[in-house]
């Protein structure tokens, strides 16, 4: 028995070419085009084995920084100078976590002048981060609007922000400017 299933208009007119099935036929092709797959349980491998490559792909980009496999987060030419611009410069909320451990014993220690440090030492810190911020993040967005005055820029100042609070070994994608290097 051959189906006709081709997307073709017809005319109404005309007759279909072949006799109308009965409905116990009809019922058993519809049931049998809707089913899942034969063997389930290859389909599900294939699939997380085709996510496994996909993923192994995005972490060796992460790495190497080859653009057409990144995360969609990480991709495009806006995104790229964002990460350039943070990578070229020193920022001090990169060296937030090894200071907030070196705070953390100072204050935990049963001298009161070294809780006292400590607790000054939170205060200049968080203080820094904040102003080193506002400044990254005012002469970022003056780039972006200088160098891409016509793509989308949505979201990639607080993408930069983020990551200067990254060391810079840790950070993914890896950076692809040294320190002192104009992006």
């Amino acid at each position: 028995m051959q189906v006709d299933l081709s997307k073709q208009p017809r005319d109404p007119e005309a007759p279909k070419g072949r006799p109308t099935p009965k409905r116990s036929e009809a019922q058993t092709q519809r049931r049998r085009a809707s089913s899942a797959p034969a063997d389930r349980k290859e389909a599900t491998k294939r699939q997380r084995e085709a996510r496994r490559a996909d993923l192994a792909r995005q972490r060796e980009a992460l790495a190497s920084g080859d653009e057409r496999y990144l995360p969609a987060r990480d991709k495009g030419p806006v995104r790229r100078f964002v990460r350039d611009f943070v990578d070229s410069r020193f920022c001090i909320a990169e060296f937030f976590l090894p200071l907030a451990v070196v705070i953390l014993v100072l204050s935990m220690v049963r001298v009161g002048s070294l809780q006292n440090i400590a607790l000054l030492l939170w205060l200049g810190v968080i203080v820094l981060i904040i102003v080193d911020s506002i400044g990254l993040a005012f002469r970022m967005k003056k780039q972006l609007n200088e160098r891409f005055p016509n793509e989308p820029k949505r979201g990639a100042v607080a993408y930069g922000l983020m990551r200067t609070l990254q060391m810079r070994r840790l950070r993914l994608p890896k950076p692809q400017v040294k320190r002192g290097e104009r992006p």
